[in-house]
């Protein structure tokens, strides 16, 4: 399969079927994803499928002032980050960012570009870009880890 997939999303409800399919193939171990993209893209509804494929029942919101939200979920932890607000890198050492990465939680982080980058080696890298009507997707995989996820990702749009 290589170490890209693109895929075309065109609802709120297919990204998050495409988040579902995520948290499906992902392993019983850790996994760090980087989520990039314009406001508004759809990084957040991801996560939302994500979650509720793990089985959180409630709201998902993006913790914009929060800068990160736990789930615990099974086995293993989950954090969803947003790195919006963050004006310096530096900030994310007060946070204690290091210790959420301890390779057995699943870190999920939106604008990863506001200094995870520089601590922070992701599974997966995904892109959501606005195309006319519809969203492309595009997930890369950064890590072995990362690799065999997008091997086992199957999604499947499903029409209503």
């Amino acid at each position: 399969m290589g170490d890209k997939r693109v895929f075309q999303v065109a609802t709120p409800a297919q990204m998050e079927q495409l988040g579902a399919q995520l948290a499906a193939a992902t392993s019983a171990t850790g996994a760090v994803y980087f989520l990039y993209g314009a406001l508004g893209t759809g990084k957040t509804t991801l996560v939302r499928g994500f979650l509720k494929a793990l089985g959180h029942i409630g709201p998902i919101k993006s913790p914009t002032f929060t800068l990160v939200e736990p789930y615990f979920l099974g086995a293993r932890p989950v954090y969803h980050f947003d790195l919006y607000r963050i004006a310096d890198p530096e900030e994310l050492e007060y946070l204690g960012i290091r210790d959420y990465f301890d390779g057995t939680s699943i870190c999920l982080v939106e604008w990863p570009e506001r200094g995870a980058e520089l601590w922070i080696q992701p599974d997966i890298v995904v892109h959501i870009r606005y195309r006319g009507s519809y969203r492309e997707v595009e997930l890369e995989g950064r890590s072995p880890k990362g690799k065999e996820f997008l091997c086992n990702l199957s999604f499947i749009i499903y029409y209503q």
